[in-house]
């Protein structure tokens, strides 16, 4: 904003309607966003750090079903991961974009891709937060539930791209914008089904303690 005007105060006044009126959309955007954030750190402050109480644990191991056809294409192959991630860079630093990866801290996503802006290149005019997926050939996509959450969150600023027939000398990328917006279906397996013994009282004639038949029986 401030370049514009010292532009139109220098005399150049030939497009400085037609770019103030995009500046001044990109900073509406902006405004929203930072609302929306506000409201959401808002509501983490009522989130208290307390005492550590012991409530259980847990074993984490391999999905039982990671061979099948349906959740083998899925599972996490380094090398796979690797050629879709140099696929996704190539990609942004061929638009001249700067990419850092940050896939060991957790974010939800796997790199952050800025545009330098054209006369100061330590600023950046637009930020990418992208997850990249691979696969060895074509198959669906998953998201665990931190990344989904974070594209919710980020909305359109986060990007998910997926590399296909990784596996294949020519793999090609796929782009999705605002991928929270998309048609995700949970993944949700039942292994066990309970009842609840004061549910089922009323239904029927339920007996909490052996019955009594008196004397030594």
């Amino acid at each position: 904003m401030a370049d514009l005007h010292a532009s139109r105060q220098a005399g150049d006044t030939s497009l400085f309607f037609a770019n103030l009126k995009q500046v001044e959309d990109k900073l509406h955007e902006l405004d929203g966003r930072r609302q929306l954030l506000t409201a959401e750190l808002r509501q983490e402050a009522e989130c208290m750090i307390g005492d550590i109480q012991h409530l259980g644990r847990a074993w984490a191991l391999p999905h039982p079903e990671r061979m099948s056809p349906q959740i083998a294409p899925m599972v996490t192959d380094p090398e796979i991961e690797r050629i879709a991630i140099r696929v996704a860079t190539a990609h942004e630093e061929a638009e001249v974009r700067v990419v850092d990866s940050v896939e060991a801290d957790n974010r939800g996503f796997d790199l952050i891709s800025r545009k330098p802006h054209p006369e100061d290149p330590k600023t950046a005019i637009d930020v990418r937060f992208i997850e990249v997926k691979g696969r060895a050939h074509t198959g669906d996509i998953a998201l665990t539930s931190n990344e989904y959450n974070t594209a919710k969150r980020l909305r359109k600023d986060y990007w998910l791209y997926v590399v296909f027939q990784c596996a294949t000398p020519n793999p090609w990328l796929n782009i999705f914008h605002d991928p929270a917006t998309l048609d995700w279906q949970p993944i949700v397996k039942i292994e066990h089904y309970r009842l609840q013994l004061h549910s089922a009282k009323h239904l029927v004639e339920l007996r909490e303690e052996p019955p009594s038949y008196g004397g030594d029986k």
